[in-house]
């Protein structure tokens, strides 16, 4: 059987085998991908795009691509809640409240200070053959779907896969010290014995993608999401615009969300579900045109270990999330990012084996919150229903009734109607939840704490606050470099480097990473950043707000935007502090 031998095997073409790929290509790892689908994603499937994953698709150059085919900011500033789409009643369809969501297109000063990234939205049957263009235009040859791993064994120098060509029916053997499980959990992770854990079984949702003209009755263009409370049932649906040319009401596609109860067989008969479709929606014999039904179970599940060995577990291989909040494919982008320079930094001998087991230290409990962030706000649509007083067990009449309390503007409807805005307000748990996005802090041996003190959050899930300690994500910042041109702070950060960041008078310290840099190989830059003097200008005081440093103390910012050290001050022996303070991150 021919043999091939690669640094690393990646398992999976979805978001996280794509970035992956992406990634240690920029850094110059060659890697080897195979896919057992023939094609990326059939499915819209996840859509949200969070800053941090639209900065590190910047990196990769598939970020203005994606906001050019998403949905326009104007199109997404807002989560909306109606009584139904259309029906019978004039209650149907009307709008029941809305709340701003990620940002508001661009609107919420907090993601603008978060960030040079603007959230995006793309639908997964769109994003992946971008990022598989993408990959395969860094790595020619080396993306290969319609390839399965049939086997897979590891020894204490390699992992061993047996590939099938499903187009040729020949299989080959893949020999790589590391491997990448982003399969989604299908293969590898139950070949090394690694069973997910948690709730399953929630429910079993189905979702309709298919064309139709909803214009008539999706009125608001600034909803992107459409949660659908029938008057009259008492259950929810969810409606999404999907573009692809068109966005809002005059969105060509759209993906409708349906959840049936466990056993129901209404939920496996493709005709009956068409049919609730229209009821639910109220559009009757509408021309429409459906592209496919899928059925899925709502569960929040983790991996008790994301290591085994030489193989790793990403994305959907380590966890699994309700759709509330898109955490999902955001959380694969971010496992990818984390791993994938501490594998190109001990590939190319920069970095001991042992940086390797920090991705499991640092990931699964982020991803492991992200689980519950999910379920949580999947949970809270709950809330919602028994707010409105509705039953599916009540009659259509009933149900209408306590629903039409909402507009009566009567005196005695009026506490009714406050305690149905704050409970949907109360959902900014899903759609603000910006600390939780972005505000992720890793606690391992690849981060030096400093013993500042750390004040509690003003809110652990809704605020981001930008920090320098070690462990949080590097603070965004408008700088001007000597000739005046403008550029954010995370374009310093390049692909499998670290970067030093001095203040104004921290000459010492860059002197002391660039002798690193030239007698030991250690992959790092080093700038000086102060409002007037420094390599950079920081003219909106944003880097001076947050940077927790003296005018000649220092930042260690690892190869992917995580403070990894500093030092308030200045040092006697910086190149001796420097130094000390990079081989304890990477060994």
């Amino acid at each position: 059987m021919r043999e091939i031998e690669t640094p690393v095997l990646i398992v999976g073409g979805g978001g996280a085998g794509l970035t992956a790929s992406m990634l240690l290509s920029k850094m110059g790892v060659d890697a080897l991908l195979v896919s057992s689908l023939p094609t990326t994603s059939m499915l819209p499937k996840a859509h949200v795009l969070n800053q941090r994953t639209m900065e590190i698709f910047r990196d990769l150059g598939v970020a203005a691509p994606i906001y050019e085919r998403g949905t326009p900011p104007e199109h997404m500033r807002y989560s909306g809640w109606y009584a139904g789409l259309a029906g019978r009643d004039d209650v149907f369809g009307r709008e029941i409240a809305r709340i701003e969501s990620w940002g508001a297109g661009g609107l919420d000063a907090d993601w603008l200070r978060a960030s040079p990234c603007v959230q995006a939205n793309l639908p997964q049957i769109r994003l992946e053959p971008i990022l598989k263009a993408r990959a395969e235009e860094l790595a020619p040859g080396r993306v290969r779907f319609h390839h399965e791993v049939v086997a897979v064994e590891q020894d204490d120098r390699a992992v061993t896969a047996v590939v099938r060509d499903k187009d040729q029916n020949a299989e080959y053997r893949v020999r790589a010290p590391y491997l990448l499980a982003c399969d989604g959990g299908r293969t590898i992770g139950r070949a090394l014995g690694v069973e997910l854990e948690g709730q399953r079984g929630l429910m079993n949702e189905v979702s309709v993608h298919m064309t139709a003209d909803l214009s008539p009755w999706a009125r608001d263009p600034e909803v992107l999401i459409r949660w659908l409370w029938l008057p009259d049932v008492g259950i929810q649906a969810v409606l999404v615009p999907m573009g692809p040319h068109r966005w809002g009401p005059d969105s060509e596609e759209w993906v409708f969300h349906l959840n049936y109860p466990s056993g129901d067989p209404r939920g496996i008969d493709d005709a009956q579900v068409e049919a609730d479709m229209r009821r639910v929606l109220g559009i009757g014999d509408l021309a429409i045109t459906i592209h496919k039904i899928s059925r899925w179970t709502l569960e929040g599940v983790l991996a008790p270990r994301f290591q085994v060995g030489r193989a790793f577990l990403v994305g959907d291989a380590a966890h699994r999330h309700p759709p509330t909040g898109g955490l999902g494919l955001n959380s694969a982008v971010h496992d990818a990012h984390n791993l994938c320079w501490k594998v190109a930094a001990v590939v190319r001998g920069q970095a001991s084996e042992r940086l390797l087991a920090t991705y499991e230290a640092e990931r699964r409990p982020v991803d492991g919150r992200n689980v519950e962030r999910s379920l949580e706000s999947a949970f809270n649509h709950m809330g919602i229903r028994n707010a409105l007083g509705l039953d599916p067990a009540a009659s259509p009449d009933a149900n209408l009734a306590h629903v039409r309390r909402f507009w009566s503007g009567r005196r005695e409807d009026v506490a009714y109607r406050r305690e149905v805005l704050r409970v949907i307000a109360g959902q900014s748990m899903e759609f603000r939840e910006h600390n939780v996005e972005f505000g992720q802090t890793y606690v391992s041996t690849a981060v030096l704490a400093d013993g500042s003190f750390h004040a509690p959050a003003v809110d652990p899930v809704l605020v981001y606050e930008p920090s320098t300690r070690p462990g949080a994500p590097l603070p965004h910042a408008w700088l001007d470099d000597a000739d005046g041109r403008r550029l954010p702070l995370t374009d310093l950060v390049t692909p499998g480097r670290f970067l030093l960041i001095a203040g104004e008078d921290g000459a010492p310290w860059c002197a002391a990473a660039r002798g690193l840099a030239e007698r030991d190989g250690v992959p790092i830059d080093a700038v000086r950043i102060g409002h007037v003097d420094g390599e950079y200008r920081d003219p909106r005081c944003m880097w001076l707000r947050h940077r927790g440093i003296a005018h000649d103390g220092a930042v260690l910012v690892r190869p992917d935007r995580f403070v990894g050290w500093r030092s308030a001050s200045g040092a006697a022996d910086p190149a001796a502090v420097l130094g000390d303070a990079i081989r304890r991150i990477i060994d």
